[in-house]
């Protein structure tokens, strides 16, 4: 496991590098407008739509009582602020993962890994897909798991575990898919798999960081490239051994 700590210093030097620092406010704040816009249009239907939900529920009469019936409505809003700001950081890992790789894996892949021929096994297609799919599977995940997360242990734990998935699934692919063949690729998610959740968990607690969360998609995308290029070479020199080239 100790490319993964090697991952994190690699993306952290790589990522005071001028290419890379004129990537790292804009996902963010992208996600942010996106978000508040959406918030300032859709604010009214959000309130009822979750008033609603809890008006289904035993909540109702235990809310209705006394002086949590005058504040029922700012815990609402308050649910709905803690409710955006997951959602405003996923979107910014989202953003980058579909625009900022390409930048940043091709100044990597020159300035570290320049002897890495390039094999082409994935596409944009994949790219956009496999993106949507991981932030479908961690949407989904995370509201299976919302009654879980009334347990303090688990209230813990759930968000680490889902972004770990999220990072690990978000970024594996871009970083490999100028690089990897489809086959070499499959190679690397396979034996690499834990190294991968474990810089997705380690990587995800940026999440909860004031100030760092602003700066973590585009660290959190270098860190996966450096893994994972590391990786595929790792895997050729074997492959080169084997066969006595």
């Amino acid at each position: 496991m100790n490319s993964v700590p090697r991952a994190l210093l690699a993306a952290l030097k790589t990522f005071f590098h001028p290419r890379m620092l004129a990537l790292v406010l804009w996902p963010m704040l992208l996600a942010i407008v996106l978000w508040v816009g959406a918030a300032f249009i859709f604010w009214g239907s959000w309130m009822a739509g979750l008033t609603g939900l809890v008006q289904q529920t035993s909540l109702e009469q235990w809310l209705a009582q006394g002086f949590l019936a005058v504040a029922t409505h700012y815990l609402i809003a308050t649910v709905l602020v803690l409710l955006l700001l997951p959602a405003i950081f996923v979107t910014a890992l989202l953003i980058t993962a579909i625009f900022a790789m390409p930048t940043m894996v091709e100044h990597v892949a020159a300035k570290d890994y320049p002897a890495l021929d390039r094999k082409q096994g994935g596409t944009a297609a994949g790219n956009v897909s496999n993106a949507l799919m991981a932030v479908s599977v961690y949407c989904l995940g995370w509201i299976i798991s919302l009654p879980l997360w009334l347990f303090t242990p688990f209230a813990l734990v759930l968000p680490i575990v889902l972004m770990a998935y999220l990072n690990q699934r978000l970024f594996r692919y871009d970083a490999l898919a100028e690089h990897a063949s489809r086959e070499e690729m499959a190679q690397v998610f396979e034996r690499a798999s834990g190294k991968l959740y474990l810089l997705g968990a380690l990587a995800g607690l940026l999440q909860f960081v004031p100030l760092l969360n602003f700066i973590a998609p585009v660290y959190v995308a270098l860190a996966f490239i450096h893994l994972c290029l590391d990786e595929l070479q790792q895997l050729r020199l074997q492959s080169a051994g084997r066969t006595g080239i």
